[in-house]
């Protein structure tokens, strides 16, 4: 058609002669910051998800834990009623079957301090571990926050390709830097 005085341009020769008279233009900024973004988020979340779930792992053991003691308490319990019955049988029993029942009872003692000795190891290993527990949740708090923010600064920046309105871009970096920060105070803290 050129042949003959004039020439049609097509939308995709429009965009590339804009392109080489302007340069890089809003929306190939705003792209490439949420492809950036996007990464970052999916980093954070993954970094969420784990933290979350080694707390509830923490918090697994330390509820298996605090069973594990109250079934040794429930046997010391146990161990506790014997001993009474041992020095009820040993007050009414002949003369000669009192030194049984209390040798019984010392040896039902004996086996209370161990018992005890065990619940109480188990108990503290609960709360070592539901103490874990809450140390990995202060930075899966921190994570969410910083991937609430970078799913913001990502929804701004598609509004600004759709607006055009460039502090809309402002507030996505303002948003991005948020959550940048608080990505790096989640693991700092």
């Amino acid at each position: 058609m050129s042949g003959h005085g004039f020439h049609v341009h097509g939308a995709h020769d429009h965009e590339v002669e804009h392109q080489a008279q302007h340069g890089p233009g809003l929306a190939q900024s705003v792209a490439i910051f949420t492809a950036i973004l996007s990464t970052v988020g999916a980093i954070v979340s993954y970094q969420g998800g784990a933290t979350q779930n080694e707390a509830m792992l923490y918090k697994n053991e330390a509820v298996l834990q605090k069973s594990h003691a109250s079934d040794q308490w429930n046997f010391y319990q146990a161990k506790s009623t014997k001993g009474h019955l041992m020095e009820l049988a040993a007050n009414i029993s002949p003369a000669d079957k009192q030194e049984f029942y209390k040798k019984q009872i010392d040896k039902y003692n004996e086996e209370k301090k161990e018992i005890k000795a065990k619940a109480e190891e188990l108990e503290k290993k609960s709360e070592e571990a539901n103490h874990q527990s809450e140390h990995m949740m202060h930075p899966h708090h921190r994570l969410a926050q910083a991937m609430t923010l970078i799913q913001i600064a990502i929804a701004l920046a598609s509004m600004t390709v759709l607006t055009r309105k460039r502090w809309l871009f402002a507030g996505a970096g303002i948003a991005a830097a948020g959550g940048c920060i608080l990505w790096a105070m989640a693991w700092l803290a």
